[in-house]
This record gives C-alpha cells, sequence and structure tokens, in this order.
C-alpha cells in the first residue's frame, strides 16, 4: 500500500463492554494499544466512533416526544464523550492525539478542519474525528466514510466483534456463510448490513474500500493493512 493513511471505525458499543453501556476502561486501553502498533509502524491514524453506548438518536425519538433532528444531536453529543475517552486512553500509552469535531466546542476540542487534520497525520498524531458529520439524518458510518475520503485515506476499517461480513447473522445461524470479498452493488443490492446505504454509496464514488473485521483479534488492524486479509471481508 503506497498510502499508509488508513481511518478506523469503532462502534461505540464496542467501548461498553460487557455492561452494554457506559465505557470499559479496559476495551479503551486494549484499542490505543492496537492504534499504537498502526503508528509506530508509521501509519497515520483518523478514528471515528459511534456513540450507541451511551444514546442513538433513532431510540430517542422513537415515542415522538424528543424530535428526531434533537435526538440526532443528542447522539453526536455522545460521540464526543467518547472521543474524548479515547483521546485520553491513546495519550495514555504515548500517543500524540488530537480531536476535532464537527460541532464547535472550543473548550474540548478543535472544530473539524480538513487542512489542519490532514497537517496533525502528517505529524504522526492520531485525529479523533467526533459530532458525526454536524447535522442529523446521517449516522457515524457515514460520518466515517466521509472523512475518510476528505483526509485521503486508502481504506476504512470497520473495527467490529465479528470477523467480517456473513450472508446472515453468524450468531443466530450456524450455517451463515463468511463472504470475503464483495462488491459494494452487492453490499447495497442485498442489503447486507456492512455499513448504511449512504456510506457504501459515497465509497462507492470515491472508489474508497471497506474493511470488516474483529478488532478484538490482537494485531488484525496491523496484519489487514499490511495485505492479510484471512481475517476480514472487504468491499470494493
Amino acid at each position: 500500500m503506497t498510502n499508509k493513511r488508513v481511518l478506523v471505525k469503532f462502534s461505540g458499543e464496542a467501548l461498553a463492554g460487557e455492561a452494554g453501556h457506559g465505557i470499559d476502561t479496559k476495551i479503551l486501553k486494549y484499542i490505543a494499544g492496537e492504534i499504537k502498533s498502526l503508528i509506530n509502524a508509521g501509519i497515520e491514524v483518523g478514528i471515528v466512533i459511534g456513540g450507541g453506548n451511551i444514546i442513538r438518536g433513532v431510540t430517542a425519538a422513537q415515542d415522538g416526544i424528543i424530535k428526531r433532528t434533537s435526538g440526532d444531536y443528542m447522539g453526536m453529543l455522545a460521540t464526543v464523550i467518547n472521543g474524548v475517552a479515547m483521546q485520553e486512553a491513546c495519550e495514555y500509552t504515548g500517543l500524540q492525539v488530537r480531536m476535532q469535531t464537527a460541532i464547535k466546542m472550543e473548550q474540548i476540542a478543535e472544530p473539524y478542519i480538513n487542512r489542519r487534520a490532514v497537517r496533525h497525520l502528517e505529524k504522526g498524531r492520531v485525529v479523533i474525528f467526533a459530532a458525526g458529520t454536524g447535522n442529523p439524518f446521517f449516522t457515524t458510518d457515514t460520518a466515517a466514510t466521509l472523512r475518510a475520503v476528505e483526509i485521503g485515506a486508502s481504506m476504512i476499517i470497520k473495527a467490529t466483534k465479528v470477523d467480517g461480513v456473513y450472508d446472515r447473522d453468524p450468531n443466530k445461524y450456524p450455517d451463515a456463510k463468511k463472504l470475503d470479498t464483495l462488491t459494494y452493488d452487492e453490499a447495497l443490492t442485498d442489503h447486507i448490513k456492512v455499513m448504511d446505504d449512504t456510506s457504501i454509496a459515497l465509497a462507492k464514488e470515491n472508489k474508497l474500500p471497506i474493511v470488516v473485521c474483529d478488532m478484538f483479534k490482537v494485531g488484525n488492524l496491523l496484519d489487514i493493512i499490511n495485505g492479510n486479509t484471512t481475517n476480514c471481508s472487504i468491499v470494493r
């Protein structure tokens, strides 16, 4: 890979651990260690984290009391909380980190400025992109794809709890088949939930590979970037 710049997308739920909500600092420390291995290998790393361990906009708005727009803004703020936690964990391991938010909150983080983000990456700093796209009705998957395209990442890695994409839920169906590779169109037309349709369409338009992998397999992120695609699925 000529351009060793990647964007890694983590779900908020993954940070919650067995509790199912909140933030498990042991998982934070583990993720920070995996990110450090990438930085030590000379890879430039951007990160987007969801907010589902704290609140989801769609869920908050489901009974109509909270408007969907307000619910989504609440979800964006949840990603900022996770971003602060991730920043602290990465700095704890000795990394230099900057967080940029799509909604201005200068006391906590820099506003998202593309040129500044790229400069941070060039200097070997981890950049955490928080608050989604800054707009309601867009998921953090779409935000991750958007930021990956904007910073010129060579791939987006969606780090999940499974080792790739399956034709159906492997937790429910023992005979579920892992799909090592699939096209953007297959992911869209077959409604395989790699990422949401908007993010897949954006990745397709910009020829950005989406890699889905198990974040809890030690060394997996570095292996994937170095070309070992055994423990992942690739959409391209």
